[in-house]
């Protein structure tokens, strides 16, 4: 008989209020799939999660799963295309903010103005941005967390070994070309549900 999956619990700012069902789903899923969580949420407020890697639309399923069992509230960027009816609502009731990648020159301002506004706010983005086999990351996520003056938590989602992993939090040096390849070797262990070669970071 499986043990119940032990699920860190986030800041009490950073807690969504949802029916009892949703946690226990979330739970079950992850139990039955054979997954495990490591670590920690750390005390703080607001911070930029980044989710690595992300090569699999498998990623959103078991985000979201891992969401609904910690009762974590989170907010994360998606293609503005995804937001049309049927799915609008349901994508923005999962935290889901549309971006237009055309005009993505406005976002990192956007995102800074957010943590700025809001009491508590964690943000996740998958630095790769895409599930094809591109190994570059965007380093956006460190911009905004710099310029928000937010520290940045490292998320793996590891197939191989059915674990996701909280890693301590990484805080902003302000070097980017320094501080982007050490977060990046948080990940060296972390293996996605598809491999893929190991690039250094895009700007």
């Amino acid at each position: 008989m499986k043990q119940p999956l032990e699920c860190p619990h986030p800041p009490e700012g950073l807690r969504q209020v949802r029916s009892r069902i949703w946690p226990a789903l979330g739970r079950a899923y992850l139990r039955l799939a054979g997954w495990r969580v490591e670590g920690a949420f750390p005390e703080v407020p607001k911070c930029v999660a980044v989710v690595a890697p992300h090569t699999s639309n498998w990623d959103f399923t078991l985000g979201v799963a891992f969401m609904f069992a910690a009762g974590l509230r989170v907010s994360w960027l998606g293609k503005h295309a995804l937001f049309k009816a049927p799915f609008r609502r349901l994508l923005r009731s999962l935290g889901g903010i549309p971006v237009d990648r055309r005009a993505s020159h406005g976002v990192v301002g956007a995102c800074v103005k957010a943590f700025e506004a809001a009491p508590a706010l964690l943000l996740a983005l998958a630095p790769e941005g895409t599930r094809k086999g591109v190994s570059q990351w965007k380093t956006g996520f460190y911009q905004i967390a710099s310029e928000a003056g937010v520290p940045i938590l490292p998320v793996g989602f590891d197939y191989r070994n059915h674990v996701i992993r909280l890693m301590p939090l990484f805080r902003p040096s302000g070097d980017r070309e320094q501080d982007i390849p050490r977060i990046q070797a948080l990940f060296d262990q972390v293996h996605g549900l598809r491999e893929r070669p190991t690039e250094g970071p895009k700007g």
